[in-house]
């Protein structure tokens, strides 16, 4: 078999998809996040007539755009990644998967196009409530594209709803094929990471706008809804990654044995903190565990038992050592997250934020938090499925189309050089851009800057919405 130092098409393939999935995961994991939080600033500045609401849903509009028009381009070129390299990964499962896919753009995409411009550039063109009925409904349209996507990843995990027929997996309940054993899981943890995300970000915009001076309003009312969202979703997390877990030990019991490091089933199984897992040896070396704490996490019973990676087939177990430290890295970062979060909201309830400058200084450097433990979940996830790249239905090996290794290296260094050059170049204009902070807009139709709606007085509803 043809290689390139060493690294077979394949491996080479699987490599090019997960450098160009990185990149694109955290854009619209961003733009879903950021939509529901500009979408939530309209709606309490009609509510209030504050002005400040105002001000910040227009600057994280700008925001937005730029994250959003960064995860189409890098989207479109999975696409075509999936043809030039995956073609018979969509000659097996192409029947249930491209249906999902295409649901994806009608449902989701053209909703969010259609909306996205009176969203963008309907400021002083349209009345203040037809613009936020607008940033609700592109809200809406990122949320249904996450929900269209992770069912057919999903459906890659746990595949239900179809018949195989020489080999060819053909839908026959599309209910099934969408709400598969495992999406309500996925989808609920992955959209519950994608808030998480944004609100790391948007506190973490906040702490830097208070430690320079800056923006001070805008800056606590971004305090108050990031750490506020911080503090109520990263605990909520942690329950869905439980429910989660117990799905994935029900249906996919190899990749839960990965996560623990668990090579063999001899009674109630000892929770791993840390350890370098030896598939070759099929022992962990350097092993720190805590007796039967994995059986209680994972079973919900101290003497509770599940199969070791003994029990699978050598050909059927994913590689241990990256799935089991990209959890520890997603829970270790969930843990700091419940932490920040909790302590942040105290300081803000005691009103001592601004005296806590190392925890400003603090949260100010960790906005890409978020980031890194999303992608480290979407390790576990897609890492932790191998072989499989539709579970039972399809190995990865048996996915891949007819290119030789050369071919897939030399558009793996192409991908590489372009990305780090172009995306390097979008990440920085968005650093740029929090870094000049919210500025308040010119007043116009649709500012309605300070005036009461429904009655009562702005400052009073101000007051019960920060």
């Amino acid at each position: 078999m043809e290689t390139v130092f060493g690294i077979d098409a394949v491996l080479l393939a699987r490599l090019q998809f997960a450098f160009t999935m990185a990149f694109h995961i955290v854009f619209p994991a961003f733009s879903i996040g950021l939509s529901a939080f500009i979408a939530t600033l309209e709606v309490l500045w009609l509510w209030t007539g504050s002005a400040h609401f105002h001000t910040l849903a227009r600057f994280w509009t700008k925001v937005f755009a730029v994250s959003f028009a960064m995860g189409v381009v890098s989207g479109i070129v999975m696409s075509y990644q999936i043809g030039t390299n995956w073609s018979r990964f969509g000659e097996v499962v192409g029947n249930v998967v491209a249906p999902l896919f295409s649901y994806e753009v009608l449902t989701a995409f053209f909703l969010e196009a259609s909306f996205l411009g009176v969203m963008l550039f309907g400021w002083n063109r349209f009345p203040p409530w037809l613009h936020t009925m607008a940033s609700i409904l592109v809200a809406l349209g990122t949320a249904l594209s996450g929900f269209w996507i992770l069912s057919a990843n999903s459906w890659m995990q746990t595949p239900a709803g179809h018949e195989l027929r020489d080999g060819i997996a053909y839908p026959v309940s599309w209910f099934e094929v969408i709400f598969n054993p495992s999406f309500p899981y996925r989808f609920a943890h992955m959209m519950i990471a994608t808030y998480i995300t944004t609100s790391m970000v948007v506190a973490a915009s906040g702490a830097r706008y208070l430690i320079a001076g800056r923006c001070t309003r805008e800056a606590m009312t971004m305090l108050r809804m990031g750490l506020g969202m911080l503090a109520l979703l990263a605990p909520l997390q942690a329950v869905v990654g439980d429910l989660h877990g117990l799905n994935t030990l029900e249906h996919q019991p190899a990749k839960v044995a990965a996560i623990e490091a668990h090579w063999e089933d001899t009674g109630p199984a000892d929770l791993v903190l840390f350890a370098w897992p030896d598939m070759q040896q099929e022992r962990n070396h350097f092993e720190l565990a805590v007796p039967r704490l994995g059986s209680l996490i994972l079973t919900h019973d101290w003497n509770g038992r599940f199969q070791g990676l003994r029990d699978f087939p050598r050909d059927r177990r994913p590689p241990v050592a990256p799935v089991f430290f990209s959890f520890r890295l997603m829970v270790g970062l969930g843990t700091a997250m419940i932490a920040i979060g909790w302590y942040g909201v105290w300081l803000l309830w005691r009103g001592r934020i601004a005296e806590r400058r190392w925890f400003l200084h603090l949260l100010r450097v960790c906005w890409p938090v978020g980031f890194v433990a999303l992608i480290a979940g979407w390790i576990v996830t897609e890492v932790g499925r191998q072989p499989w790249i539709a579970w039972g239905i399809l190995r990865t090996a048996d996915a891949t189309s007819p290119v030789t290794a050369v071919q897939v290296a030399i558009s793996l260094a192409l991908f590489v050089l372009v990305y780090f050059v172009v995306f390097s170049i979008g990440i920085r204009y968005i650093h740029r851009m929090i870094g000049k902070g919210p500025q308040a807009q010119q007043t116009g139709p649709d500012t309605l800057p300070n005036r009461p709606l429904a009655g009562g007085q702005p400052e009073a509803r101000e007051a019960a919405a920060s």
